[in-house]
């Protein structure tokens, strides 16, 4: 059985549709984006993610992400050659970077 709530939310978005503001929205009609990278990260999370994504702001631990997976095709080209070493090592440092920036989000959420 649905709950007050759930019936309020859908009466008004049958509302919204009935008075046509829910046409010629962004993204109407195109497929829903795939946010498989969000798995791991709670709604809130997520949608303050995105939020800082569309203004133009990453947080440290997005940008250590992308620099990890940087580092990652960069070992991979190195393997096997005299600047596997200083390749893994980097990829190392990124890593243990990324997880401290994680960590702390974590802790600071919590309160």
């Amino acid at each position: 059985m649905a709950s007050w709530l759930e019936r309020l939310a859908e009466r008004r978005m049958l509302k919204a549709r009935a008075e046509g503001q829910l046409e010629r929205l962004e993204g109407e009609g195109k497929p829903l984006p795939d946010r498989s990278g969000e798995a791991h990260l709670s709604a809130g999370e997520a949608v303050g993610f995105r939020m800082m994504a569309a203004a133009g702001v990453l947080p440290e631990e997005i940008v250590l992400k992308k620099q990890v997976e940087a580092a990652r095709v960069a070992y991979a080209a190195a393997k096997g050659t005299e600047g596997a070493k200083a390749a893994m090592s980097r990829l190392s440092e990124l890593m243990m970077k990324q997880a401290i920036a994680e960590e702390a989000r974590r802790k600071f959420l919590k309160g």
